[in-house]
């Protein structure tokens, strides 16, 4: 038993509770009918959103996720088509939580946190760890041991700059990068 229960924890997907509709053959194949249509959509928005998370991945390329556990269930030999991901991607694109990138819809970024909940939880982790008028590099925020621990450490560097861009606006931080190096980048907070 503990063998298997060992297993189960070096093993991403075990650990991933994923939603009942999962194993449901119909899940994998978007309905007609519209109402049934909106509750699935919703349903697949959700499970994208909290595999995402889940597994921290921030940039989706279409081709490799169809391939994955993501929009393939291998047992029961089901799989989303491409057209039906991208429709759930686009869904997300409308509520925000996905940015398409240059060159159609293979690729994209998917934000499971909006950048104002990412700029809200950065700011509060500046003021909480006295970090309110000084200067922190990007690098030391995303990969150094200052931050580790911290909900946004390991963060995507373009959902970042998204939350700091927030922060800007709103009179809290500046950013800076004076060599065009983004590991020098600085984000000085007010």
């Amino acid at each position: 038993f503990f063998f298997f229960f060992f297993l189960g924890l070096l093993s991403p997907d075990m650990a991933f509770a994923h939603p009942w509709q999962y194993s449901f053959p119909p899940f994998f194949t978007l309905q007609p009918n519209t109402d049934t249509r909106a509750k699935q959509m919703e349903a697949w928005c959700d499970f994208v959103l909290s595999y995402t998370r889940h597994h921290q991945l921030h940039q989706l390329d279409v081709t490799e996720a169809l391939a994955s556990p993501l929009f393939s269930n291998a047992e029961i030999n089901r799989k989303l088509s491409r057209e039906d991901a991208v429709a759930v991607l686009d869904e997300l694109q409308r509520q925000g939580n996905v940015e398409w990138q240059a060159g159609g819809k293979a690729r994209c970024l998917i934000m499971w946190r909006s950048p104002a909940q990412w700029s809200r939880i950065i700011y509060q982790w500046a003021q909480d760890n006295g970090y309110t008028g000084t200067v922190c590099t990007v690098y030391e925020m995303l990969e150094g041991s200052t931050c580790e621990g911290a909900e946004f450490h390991k963060l995507d560097r373009e959902v970042f700059r998204k939350a700091i861009a927030e922060l800007q606006k709103a009179g809290q931080a500046e950013y800076f990068c004076d060599d065009g190096d983004p590991d020098s980048a600085g984000v000085k907070f007010f």
